[in-house]
């Protein structure tokens, strides 16, 4: 049996905390699970993981604990997800935006 920290009495193995951000949701739920440890959302009151990143496979940003600090087999590792959602300022406009006389509606008739 693993040692026990500062009179904690858990029966769970220690394990070393992976680095997952920068992952694939998916791949770094293969990498946390292989090290012992499950992801989770940060969030206690917010949704299940799982349906934060279905249907899409987000990429990890940020993780808590961080890399290398020890945890208990199956502790959580929470982590913070990429929102699809987010405009992503690295990546060039294909098109150019429309002329100000485009962008808006003129109506047909005055009333």
């Amino acid at each position: 049996m693993a040692k026990t920290f500062d009179g904690e009495r858990r029966a769970a193995d220690v394990v070393i905390v992976p680095n997952v951000t920068g992952l694939s949701f998916l791949a770094a739920r293969d990498v946390a699970s292989s090290a012992g440890l499950s992801l989770a959302n940060p969030d206690p009151d917010g949704p299940p993981i799982g349906a934060l990143v279905w249907p899409n496979n987000p990429m990890i940003l940020r993780q808590d604990p961080a890399p290398g600090t020890v945890a208990r087999r199956w502790d959580s590792l929470r982590v913070w997800l990429r929102s699809d959602l987010e405009p992503d300022m690295a990546r060039p406009l294909d098109d150019s935006p429309p002329s100000a006389d485009s962008a808006h509606a003129i109506p047909e008739e005055p009333y």
